[in-house]
């Protein structure tokens, strides 16, 4: 497949790292947290706690939260093979240092750093990048909407939540057949905004089995995520399970949110408070577990994020190299 819309895009461009707007909210959200748990709790009164975190069960966490990244280096090697055979330890690097950057920069601006380094890295076109990247933070999505209803269920038991979840999962199923709407004829023909839908409907996952392997990725960075973030939390504030769910939830959800910090300083608290404040939690409780939990994050962020400059940032192809710019062949 050509990428003449990528052609604008040199493989050497730099990356750039965000408008100068974007940091000044960044770090004007970073101060406002730092000032408000200043006065709201008191930095003191809110790291105290971590005396007495267990180290085993701290260790524990953090290779639990590890092996939940490791698992989307996995997706993405699933999601492009063949093509990305042998390369595991170079998608590894991509996909640590892209949830790295996507944890530390502003504005979600860190997302650019997926297809600016897929195009470093294996050549492949930014455009067809974005538009893989996009499909797979739709399964993320699609799951975390699961992951609502088993916390309604938790907090009030029905079979209309299992019903709801079993036709949810079989929505997938209209997955596949959205690949044919490429070759329509209203996406035929000129125009930016028809290419750029063009390329995300190509980039859609077509074979059934192969949806089916990345849902079960997705959903397994998930669990494992999920089960280490309620557990650190559930240490600050020892709580209902499906309260922390919902906390949790609602930090990872800050993503969507029109603003977001440096580091996710600010939004990322913010969500959290507002989801468990409603549920009963003292709002200075929930500032204080939100922070916390947000550090847990950004430990775990920066630890992988050094240990990723270790791996291979290239790898030797058989057969002259890896085609470039193309729609993954497994797709």
């Amino acid at each position: 497949m050509s990428s003449e819309s990528d052609s604008s895009v040199p493989a050497s461009s730099p990356l750039r790292l965000g408008r100068l707007r974007d940091w000044a909210l960044g770090a004007a959200l970073l101060a406002a947290l730092v000032a408000a748990v200043h006065y709201s709790v008191g930095w003191a009164d809110l790291l105290a706690p971590w005396r007495a975190f267990p180290p085993v069960l701290l260790l524990w966490l953090f290779m639990l939260t590890s092996a939940s990244y490791v698992l989307r280096a996995v997706r993405v090697h699933d999601y492009f093979r063949p093509r990305f055979s042998g390369a595991f330890a170079v998608v590894l690097r991509l996909s640590v240092l892209h949830n790295t950057a996507n944890n530390l920069m502003p504005m979600r601006t860190g997302e650019m750093v997926f297809p600016w380094l897929m195009r470093r890295y294996f050549g492949e076109g930014f455009l067809d990048s974005a538009a893989a990247l996009m499909w797979i933070r739709l399964l993320d999505l699609h799951f975390l909407a699961l992951l609502a209803l088993l916390i309604l269920n938790l907090s009030h038991p029905s079979w209309i939540w299992w019903v709801a979840a079993g036709l949810w999962v079989a929505g997938l199923a209209v997955i596949p057949r959205l690949h044919g709407l490429a070759a329509l004829g209203f996406l035929s023909g000129a125009g930016k905004v028809r290419e750029v839908a063009r390329r995300v409907l190509l980039a859609v996952p077509r074979r059934p089995w192969l949806i089916v392997r990345i849902y079960c990725w997705t959903a397994l960075i998930w669990t494992l995520k999920f089960a280490a973030f309620t557990s650190v939390l559930h240490f600050f504030l020892p709580v209902d399970l499906w309260r922390l769910l919902t906390g949790v939830m609602g930090a990872e959800l800050s993503s969507v949110l029109p603003f977001h910090g440096i580091a996710g300083s600010g939004s990322y608290e913010v969500a959290a408070v507002a989801a468990l404040v409603p549920l009963g939690i003292d709002p200075k409780l929930a500032l204080a577990g939100a922070v916390n939990l947000h550090l847990f994050l950004l430990g775990n962020t920066l630890v992988l994020g050094a240990l990723a400059f270790l791996l291979p940032r290239s790898v030797k192809v058989r057969g002259g190299g890896m085609p470039r710019n193309r729609v993954p062949d497994a797709l």
